[in-house]
């Protein structure tokens, strides 16, 4: 009998809403494979070795399907308890607990966790995690931060006793994660962990669906129509998973940037948002990294009046380009109309320069800054 995802799988194929592409079947094989293991039961009842089932590590370069597949998965499979996430809400989530258990009274921490003894917050914050779902699935699992590399070692090894399953997907293979970063050495457990309790699966397709899609279709819609917005929304809808859009939230020189609506490394702002706020060069620095494309919308023309944002809206512009972060735009004009008098209106021809370059088939296909 075939598993649901494989027969999901097959149906999109068949309807052409998919296309086939052999680097996905092995992924198929593993994710039918978790969803067979998880179903099945102990003989007297009980679920069969929670703890035993391992789970599925997917890796690869950005586009080749894996969030598709995931999402795909998280639909078919029956287990009842089950989560899905992007990893950094997820670590957004674990952080708030931690602060919870630490800043919290005992009557406080009973009623979020059930329990109140003990200074350290991982074990009540893995047990509350493992009480809500059986099945993790993450989306983008990264880890830059070194306050997330020294707790996920310790924190997934609570959540493996306690029987949680995990399903992932990263851009990184499990040993190239955190590399080179600040005490890495204390994050390697985490790496043995994963390799222990995951099928590591390389998604290694040559071929990059979301840039087939975005270099089959405009990027830079306007004037800021109802027929350009249309399309500016069916692209965002095409390229983003099925789970809901969740806020990022960015630690730049020890503030808070959050980026209201994202799904993994797709991000979506207006102009005001990014260029009309106190934002820096920094902040874009920092959006530039975190994601691999980013939808601006409603981008203005621009005057005396505004020159402020010109001047914002040219430096993230630039962080983007160096960084090789993907742009789709909806403006009222074109990239030379948008600011031609003001201060540093001449100097923003390089920047309409680039813009018009970013638009185009070549630079789409460039590889993004390592």
């Amino acid at each position: 009998m075939p598993s649901r995802i494989r027969t999901a799988y097959d149906r999109r194929l068949a309807d052409g809403r998919l296309t086939p592409d052999p680097s996905q079947v092995p992924v198929v094989e593993a994710l039918s494979r978790l969803e067979k293991d998880l179903r099945k039961k102990a003989p007297l009842g009980g679920l069969f070795g929670q703890s035993a089932v391992r789970g599925v590590y997917l890796w690869g370069p950005p586009g080749r399907g894996k969030s598709i597949l995931m999402d795909l998965f998280y639909a078919c499979t029956p287990e009842p308890r089950k989560k899905r996430a992007h990893f950094h809400a997820f670590l957004a989530r674990v952080h708030d607990l931690m602060r919870q258990w630490r800043e919290g009274d005992a009557k406080t921490r009973k009623a979020v966790f059930g329990q109140s003894k003990g200074d350290d917050p991982i074990k009540p914050v893995a047990e509350l995690i493992a009480s809500e779902a059986r099945l993790l699935c993450f989306d983008e699992l990264q880890v830059t931060d070194i306050a997330d590399a020294l707790i996920l070692g310790r924190l997934f090894e609570a959540l493996f006793e306690q029987g949680v399953v995990l399903a992932v997907t990263s851009n990184r293979a499990p040993d190239q994660l955190y590399l080179n970063g600040i005490n890495r050495e204390l994050f390697v457990p985490f790496i043995a962990l994963i390799e222990a309790k995951c099928v590591v699966v390389s998604v290694a397709g040559a071929r990059d669906w979301r840039l087939d899609r975005l270099m089959g279709d405009r990027v830079w819609f306007a004037p800021a129509d109802a027929a350009c917005r249309a399309a500016f929304e069916t692209l965002w809808s095409d390229l983003k998973g099925e789970q809901e859009e969740c806020p990022a939230h960015l630690k730049v020189l020890g503030r808070d940037v959050v980026i209201e609506r994202t799904d993994g490394g797709l991000a979506r702002a207006t102009f005001g948002q990014l260029c009309g706020a106190a934002l820096g060069p920094q902040d874009y620095l920092a959006v530039a990294e975190r994601f691999h494309t980013l939808f601006l919308e409603d981008v203005p023309v621009l005057g005396p009046a505004n020159h402020q944002a010109a001047r914002r809206f040219v430096t993230l512009i630039d962080a983007l380009y160096e960084a090789g972060t993907r742009l789709v735009v909806l403006a009222e004009a074109a990239p030379e109309a948008l600011y031609r008098e003001g201060v540093g209106a001449f100097e923003f021809q390089r920047t309409a320069s680039r813009l018009n370059e970013m638009a185009g088939a070549d630079w789409l296909a460039r590889e993004r800054a390592a």
